[in-house]
């Protein structure tokens, strides 16, 4: 049974439409990924699921007594509030009953002798007691602490941008929801936390509406994918890689029929230009039917054209950029030290660590934005350097954004030899013919990154640098980015938190600490297994590295040292066999949080194991050996 339907619901803003006559029904189990490139209304969508906007036409119908907690993208504070009065903040009974309770608690602290007020202490606590509310604050500080927050007491006004979309991230996990609806709930919290949220949203009870671009994230979270694609919704009873499948086959047969109508539309065509009197019916219904095919294919755009890449590059020279022993710190503390590293021209390389470890400082200071404190950074001649930031460039919002491309460039060379245009670099980044003479004072948020993106890779670069490109683009846009860094013929430097992302465009990681200190990993797998498994202690050496202690003054076998001899060889080749077949699997297995951490507890004991039958193995060699010189 549905626990919301929505039927026939049509939802436009001035001249652009969203929804024109859609349905759909949630149920009380569903966990439903919205899809969609920016701009077909996403957002809209789930505000208007969530009852904040009002649909145009069409009906929203809910269950009696259905509670709905929302984390939107436009986020609004109270900032004299600190961060667990925002958390327990909200309109149900469990937050009015802990909010009456502390409220009470407090002002009887004031004033210890009023009875009132005792007896409305004791009311609160026997409804604390029935609503099993004591646990909540504690729920509360475990994940405020989960996803970075400490200073439960800290004013909202103190925080920044980042540490207020974790709190209200906190703020709709902890409030008690039928259905919860999450937008963009993985921009500003990194890796770790990523994963700890997709563990949790797993095990969370009620119905779950998220829109997010971390394709990995969807596919272990959401049963269900909705596609927003035109004005129309397409439900997919699935995960993300269903919903790939699935796609590719109705495109498929999207396309054989276009391709069908063209056909029709052609012979049809051609029958009229030789002069067609209307004068039977047979005539007259040949003209009606040429008019309705014409008509179909108008707005229709079923299989986009493949432009080929803007790929040409200036010519780069083998030195790139090199860092020399640098460091630098900010207000006395250190966020890089005594880092070096030799940039090559083919190098793709993922930059992770926690938000505020310095990814985006390493970054500015490869672009040359700012400089370090110590140490030197030299950049080859030939480098030409395009940073796509965080933060969108003031952008003018009285031009066209056609214009705002040509400020860069009109055209630019494909490796080929050929050009391409302004227009045609925006249809490649989603933006059609009747797109591209908007304002961008019309454009969404996630749309004007993904204009700046296109008007960055404009800039014909051979040193591409990019810092957390997935937050705010969809995922069409990100498929788009993913194509070009294929045949992009330069130096990749990108920080990001997407999984998916940093598997296929990377080939190495830098892992930016916090504390100064910066390491490699060849990919996401081993940076994972280091995470998980936890980096030995300064000066410890780990038991594998250990040395054996040398053997007693024994001078023969027992039986069963000789029978264990005989066979250790092989009981060590099988550990080993086991333990790289194990670390393959954890290679593969990056995106599912509750996998890795058995993985990683398979590979610590089997290392542990390991390590026990080589010690024990140079001990029996040895007594081996002692023996025979006998």
């Amino acid at each position: 049974m549905n626990i919301l339907s929505m039927e026939n619901v049509t939802k436009s803003f001035t001249e652009k439409m969203l929804f024109e006559q859609v349905s759909l029904g949630i149920k009380d189990n569903d966990r439903i990924g919205v899809v969609g490139i920016n701009g077909t209304g996403k957002s809209t969508f789930l505000q208007i699921i969530s009852g904040h906007i009002e649909p145009d036409s069409g009906n929203i119908s809910r269950r009696n007594n259905l509670t709905v907690q929302c984390l939107p993208q436009a986020l609004e504070f109270d900032e004299s509030m600190t961060v667990l009065e925002h958390i327990l903040h909200g309109e149900h009974l469990l937050m009015k009953t802990i909010r009456a309770y502390e409220t009470t608690a407090h002002q009887l602290h004031e004033a210890p002798n009023d009875e009132s007020l005792q007896k409305r202490l004791i009311e609160y606590t026997e409804r604390m007691d029935a609503l099993d509310a004591w646990n909540v604050e504690i729920q509360a500080k475990s994940i405020l602490s989960k996803l970075g927050i400490s200073d439960i007491e800290r004013k909202i006004g103190e925080l920044s941008a980042g540490q207020r979309k974790r709190i209200a991230l906190a703020q709709a996990l902890i409030q008690p929801a039928d259905l919860l609806i999450l937008d963009e709930p993985t921009n500003h919290i990194d890796l770790d936390t990523i994963k700890w949220l997709e563990d949790y949203l797993s095990q969370l009870k009620g119905a779950l509406l998220l829109v997010t671009h971390d394709r990995y994230f969807l596919n272990r979270v959401v049963n269900r994918i909705i596609e927003i694609d035109k004005g129309k919704l397409y439900s997919y009873d699935g995960n993300f890689e269903y919903f790939l499948e699935k796609k590719t086959l109705r495109e498929e047969t999207q396309t054989s029929m276009e391709e069908k109508r063209r056909r029709l539309y052609i012979n049809e065509l051609a029958w009229i230009r030789r002069g067609a009197r209307a004068r039977t019916t047979k005539q007259k219904a040949r003209i009606a039917r040429f008019e309705e095919v014409k008509m179909s294919g108008t707005g229709k755009e079923i299989a986009r054209e493949q432009l080929e890449l803007p790929v040409a590059y200036r010519r780069l020279g083998k030195k790139v950029v090199e860092f020399d022993n640098v460091s630098k710190s900010f207000d006395g503390l250190t966020v890089i030290k005594n880092f070096s590293i030799k940039i090559s021209p083919t190098d793709r390389i993922g930059i992770v660590g926690p938000n505020g470890a310095g990814k985006t400082v390493l970054l500015n200071l490869v672009a040359g934005l700012i400089a370090p404190d110590k140490g030197d950074i030299s950049i080859g001649k030939t480098v030409k350097i395009a940073y796509y930031q965080q933060n969108n460039e003031d952008m003018d919002n009285s031009i066209r954004m056609i214009d705002y491309i040509k400020q860069t460039a009109e055209y630019v060379e494909t490796s080929s030899g050929y050009t391409i245009s302004a227009s045609q670099m925006l249809e490649r980044f989603l933006f059609d013919g009747s797109q591209q003479h908007s304002f961008i004072k019309n454009l969404s948020g996630g749309e004007k990154r993904r204009l700046l993106l296109a008007r960055v890779l404009m800039e014909k670069p051979n040193v591409l640098l990019l810092d957390e490109p997935t937050n705010d683009l969809d995922i069409q846009t990100l498929e788009v980015l993913e194509e070009y860094l294929e045949y992009f013929q330069g130096a990749v430097l990108v920080a990001s938190h997407d999984r998916y992302f940093l598997d296929k465009t990377t080939d190495r990681l830098i892992a930016v600490k916090g504390d100064g200190r910066i390491e490699f990993y060849n990919d996401l797998g081993a940076y994972g297994s280091s995470m998980m498994a936890g980096e030995p202690k300064s000066g410890q050496q780990s038991k594998m590295m250990r040395r054996p202690a040398r053997v007693n003054q024994k001078t023969k076998f027992t039986f069963a040292e000789s029978r264990e001899f005989a066979q250790i060889d092989s009981v060590i080749g099988k550990l080993e066999a086991e333990l790289a077949r194990l670390t393959e699997e954890m290679s593969g297995s990056w995106s599912d949080y509750v996998s890795m951490r058995e993985l990683a507890a398979q590979q610590k004991k089997l290392q542990a194991e390991l390590a026990e039958k080589i010690e024990r193995w140079v001990y029996l060699q040895e007594l081996a050996e002692k023996i025979e010189r006998q």
